[in-house]
């Protein structure tokens, strides 16, 4: 409160809203804005030392009862305006204070004070916001940061099950990446791509939801005061979860890479980091625009829980794409998952030219079966990024163009 009075003592107006302060808090303002329920205005001018005017105004009211010495006027005001207190005395405060000299100044000295002084031009801002587009995204930037290293429970959850995710299918799926001998060989290793993608997916998608959830309530209470506008909050939101993601992709990709030991080249190594970090990107991504584009994060999880199943059907590991009925494999070319999984299995075995038992090279075996071919691996990394790109522009769509608030 010392802080909110120094700024006043500057010439600056600060206005609070407060329901039952202490003695030495209220007395602190200059003037009172008070109103009863229904919003309806019973006092408004100033508190006076000690709080004197506000004490005069209400005991020169018949049947208001008077302060008693050192009680706080804040309680006191309030108890006898409750509305019992109005019906046992028969009035209404709102009338008193509408006959009331108090309010006839009032209402002159806003009569005068709206109108103009001669040779005046009104107020003119050359943009809607204080900064500039430029400053509201370094600041919202920087305000996310801060927000999230002050949010252990969410990245620390995260990273740590990421590394027992890690672990774990390390362990079950220890040295088969180099195994190719038979298609088995290539279906276990693709069910270490398949299961990583759903394990750490979906928990980045459905941890970062209520994340984004409160998030978004305090950026409706910001824009509303002009602080910035939606796209710099959306551009924040989406810009801070890289670096984790990064950082998370790299923990997972490492331990996995070199425990199921796939072939250590720098190019599949990329690769698979690449697909890796954009996967958890957009499950990331579609988590927000889930919260995005609904009320509240409850019925974001049900409506993203619904697509998990779909796209778990659709990715290409339970049927390959070749063997989905015709009717539902366009499905298979707009579901993340598929492609994720496409670009992870050529890029490890799509260039592989090993025999198989059945004298197949591998990367003729996984053209026939899944219908990957290595020459599309640019294009399928392309896609998978678009991904990611689509669902953080929704989320920013979304944000800009729908409001949920409810008051």
């Amino acid at each position: 409160m010392r802080t909110v009075r120094n700024t006043v003592n500057t010439g600056r107006t600060v206005v609070c809203t407060i329901h039952q302060p202490s003695i030495d808090i209220f007395e602190a303002f200059d003037e009172l804005f008070l109103m009863k329920r229904g919003g309806e205005e019973i006092y408004a001018g100033p508190l006076g030392h000690h709080s004197s005017e506000l004490i005069k105004y209400f005991e020169s009211i018949q049947g208001v009862s008077k302060i008693k010495d050192g009680y706080n006027p804040a309680t006191w005001m309030l108890e006898v305006t409750t509305v019992s207190q109005e019906q046992m005395l028969g009035v209404d405060f709102s009338d008193i204070y509408k006959k009331s000299e108090l309010y006839q100044r009032n209402k002159a000295l806003i009569k005068e004070l709206s109108q103009p002084a001669p040779g005046s031009s009104d107020l003119h801002f050359s943009s809607k916001y204080s900064q500039s587009s430029f400053t509201q995204c370094v600041a919202c930037l920087w305000k996310q940061n801060l927000s999230y290293w002050r949010n252990p429970p969410y990245n620390t959850v995260r990273f740590f099950f990421t590394t027992i995710i890690a672990l774990l299918l390390g362990t079950i799926f220890w040295d088969l990446g180099g195994k190719v001998k038979t298609s088995q060989d290539l279906f276990n290793a693709m069910g270490s791509m398949y299961s990583a993608v759903l394990f750490i997916g979906v928990m980045n998608c459905t941890s970062v939801q209520p994340v984004v959830a409160v998030e978004r309530t305090v950026f409706y209470r910001e824009r509303a005061a002009g602080m910035y506008s939606a796209f710099p909050y959306a551009f924040g939101q989406v810009v801070i979860e890289l670096p984790y993601a990064l950082a998370q992709a790299i923990l997972y990709g490492v331990i996995v890479y070199a425990m199921i030991g796939f072939e250590w080249t720098a190019a599949k190594f990329f690769w698979y980091l690449f697909f890796g970090y954009f996967t958890l990107l957009y499950f990331t991504f579609y988590g927000m625009m889930a919260v995005g584009l609904t009320p509240n994060y409850h019925i974001a999880s049900i409506v993203s829980s619904a697509f998990y199943a779909i796209w778990n059907l659709f990715s290409g590991f339970i049927i390959p794409r070749p063997r989905v009925p015709i009717w539902w494999r366009w499905y298979c070319y707009v579901c993340p998952v598929a492609w994720t999984l496409y670009g992870l299995v050529v890029s490890q075995f799509g260039d592989v030219e090993t025999p198989m038992d059945d004298g197949r090279p591998v990367m003729v075996f996984v053209e026939d079966y899944f219908d990957f071919k290595h020459s599309w691996l640019g294009w399928v990394a392309t896609i998978v990024v678009a991904f990611a790109v689509l669902f953080a522009a929704l989320f920013g769509f979304a944000i800009m163009k729908l409001n949920f608030q409810k008051r």
